[in-house]
């Protein structure tokens, strides 16, 4: 299933842990043609395909498709008609993630939890069934118009949900070796940062392990805060950006009016071989944020000695940062649709269970750029 790899953190109260999560069972993003997208996903970021439900498996207003990597599982869904939900959140906020899925030993039992300590109702523990076994999932409303959906799937041998069938192609390219999601952030209003740390921690029991404030994430121009929140067992990690005062437009500030309110800015993937990957993905047409090449000629004395080397990681563009446990390796995509909002991060841990707050300046200015370029500086 889809856990994180990284090793429990060294103190974890296991009953003490009211919602225990098992990791990120599926990202659903709700895009304008998911026909489309699934073939930029497969073709560019070496996604496979799984599973299929729309007018063939008896849906009439919307389809999905489902696609996998390792322990990464993405839902694309597009509404069929007119009038629907799914459209009425694509014509506001274009393309972007909808639900982040939670995979839970017991759906209603974090339902219950979540819903006594204040959650907003999503959707009511539901028994979903088929010929496969069953599967019992719930609802929880985040920032924005983002979910969190409880997914209970120890009774069910399906290819992924009820209601879907197995999507078969001829055309699968290679994996480009991402292993699972590592982080989700998610962008909100001036002032509405502290509020959702307080949801994380009340209405699910994360805990605060990290803050950044405008003084490490800031230019000349802009800057941001962002805290960073993680599950008990720490498989699940959600920091959460909100702008700072500057003399310009920051990059949550573009987000928030483009994507006309709060939601996910940008998902990071797990891989273990980040040149291999990052590599992959350029030769199939992805754009990375690019750093000026001075960047690498002070590493080493920053970062100090690392396995890979830098010559090589120059060229593609990667950062490099360390913290107490290790150093990690990370690089960002430019924005995956039209509107100037998600993106991906790549990223490699060495032992690091930071965020790279050492990159926080270069890619400031890297995304500074592109907003120029845009017009939203």
């Amino acid at each position: 299933m889809n856990t994180s790899e990284l090793d429990l953190p060294k103190v974890y109260d296991k009953a003490a842990d009211f919602m225990p999560l098992l990791g990120t069972d599926y990202l659903e993003l709700y895009v304008s043609n998911a026909k489309q997208a699934a073939h930029y996903y497969k073709s560019v970021m070496g996604f496979q395909s799984m599973a299929y439900s729309g007018l063939e498996t008896g849906q009439r207003d919307f389809e999905s498709y489902v696609l996998s990597q390792d322990k990464i599982r993405l839902v694309l869904t597009s509404p069929l008609r007119s009038g629907t939900d799914v459209g009425r959140h694509i014509d506001k906020h274009g393309d972007g993630v909808k639900v982040n899925a939670l995979w839970v030993a017991d759906a209603t039992r974090a339902y219950n939890e979540a819903i006594k300590r204040g959650a907003k109702h999503y959707m009511a523990p539901t028994r979903e069934e088929d010929e496969n076994g069953y599967v019992v999932r719930s609802g929880i409303y985040t920032y924005g118009e983002v979910v969190h959906i409880f997914v209970e799937r120890n009774n069910y041998n399906g290819i992924f949900l009820p209601g879907f069938k197995k999507w078969e192609t001829a055309y699968n390219p290679d994996s480009i070796g991402l292993k699972f999601v590592d982080h989700m952030v998610g962008n909100v209003e001036l002032g509405n940062m502290n509020k959702w740390v307080k949801f994380y921690e009340e209405v699910m029991g994360f805990a605060q392990i990290l803050s950044f404030d405008d003084k490490d994430i800031s230019t000349e121009y802009s800057a941001l805060m962002s805290k960073v929140m993680s599950n008990g067992n720490g498989r699940i990690k959600f920091p959460i950006n909100e702008p700072a005062e500057g003399k310009k437009k920051s990059q949550v500030d573009e987000y928030l009016e483009f994507y006309e309110g709060e939601g996910v800015q940008h998902i990071a993937v797990a891989t273990d071989n980040i040149i291999d990957t990052v590599t992959k993905l350029k030769n199939r047409g992805m754009e990375f944020l690019q750093v000026p090449d001075s960047y690498y000629d002070a590493l080493e004395a920053r970062v100090g000695k690392i396995d890979e080397d830098i010559e090589a990681l120059r060229p593609l563009g990667i950062l490099v940062d360390r913290d107490e446990e290790g150093y990690l390796l990370q690089i960002f995509t430019k924005t995956v649709q039209a509107r100037p909002t998600m993106f991906f991060e790549i990223i490699q841990r060495k032992g690091a269970t930071s965020f790279g707050k050492g990159n926080f300046k270069a890619l400031f200015e890297a995304l500074e750029r592109e907003q120029d370029l845009r017009g939203n500086l």
